[in-house]
């Protein structure tokens, strides 16, 4: 009953002119068929969103906008912050909140990611949410605890109906950008236990909630991994940046 998701994550890279000849590319790769098995996203960097969306609205595409990040305030004195209204307007329909970077470098807590999911999905939005462990905790046996703790304190007091609609994207942090990914298996499982871990929150609201799984994902691994009946697509990061990659990940079944 969940429609696949395959959200491209482009971080920090390209400008708004490369922004334009990437979605223009991909568009060029995929067909109507392709839109009916999977919902596209494209994450670019805030400076490239108006002319992504321009794209994107001009040409009728079914590609959809997402933005990598989001402060919780609709307005006012913070220097430097975008707010849920701005992307609204610009026809953003997914924002990512509480990536494993954000997090680290930036020291932004499970409390803070619990607010910006609230104020996405207040805006219309939907958020999606990000979880995993780091390789010493995965090491240590610490995983399911790490990444249990997360979805309690990031998903807290939500609706149900919130739940179902929304996104959790299982990264584990050793795996974003360093070439590594876990194995079909142990990524079928974490995504089967953060869905676990929903259900003992909201109840039947988790068989709708989509779980992505993100690190290194590419178009060599995509198809084993898109096996596993609980994870619903992909967070992808550096192979989202090339056309015809990121169409071999869209298109994992062929």
């Amino acid at each position: 009953m969940r429609k696949n998701l395959i959200a491209g994550n482009w971080k920090m890279n390209v400008n708004h002119l490369e922004a334009i000849q990437i979605v223009q590319k991909l568009s060029y790769r995929l067909d109507v068929a392709d839109y009916e098995r999977v919902d596209v996203v494209v994450c670019p960097p805030f400076t490239a969103l108006r002319s992504v969306q321009t794209v994107i609205e001009a040409d009728r595409l079914a590609i959809k906008l997402g933005a990598q990040n989001v402060d919780w305030h609709d307005s006012g004195a913070f220097t430097g912050e975008i707010s849920p209204l701005m992307l609204q307007k610009l026809g953003v329909s997914y924002v990512i909140v509480g990536h494993s970077e954000r997090r680290q470098l930036f020291g932004e807590t499970d409390e803070v990611v619990n607010t910006k999911a609230r104020a996405v999905l207040g805006a219309g939005m939907t958020p999606i949410v990000c979880v995993g462990e780091t390789e010493e905790e995965r090491d240590g046996g610490a995983a399911e605890a790490k990444v249990g703790s997360q979805i309690r304190e990031s998903l807290a007091g939500f609706d149900p109906e919130a739940i179902a609609s929304l996104v959790v994207a299982y990264e584990p942090i050793w795996a974003i950008g360093t070439g590594r990914t876990a194995s079909a298996d142990d990524a079928g499982a974490m995504c089967a236990f953060v869905r676990d871990q929903v259900r003992e929150m909201y109840g039947e609201a988790a068989d709708s909630t989509r779980v992505l799984y993100g690190g290194s994902m590419n178009a060599g691994n995509v198809a084993g991994l898109m096996a596993k009946r609980n994870i619903d697509g992909g967070l992808v990061g550096g192979a989202s940046l090339d056309p015809d990659t990121f169409a071999s990940v869209i298109r994992y079944w062929i």
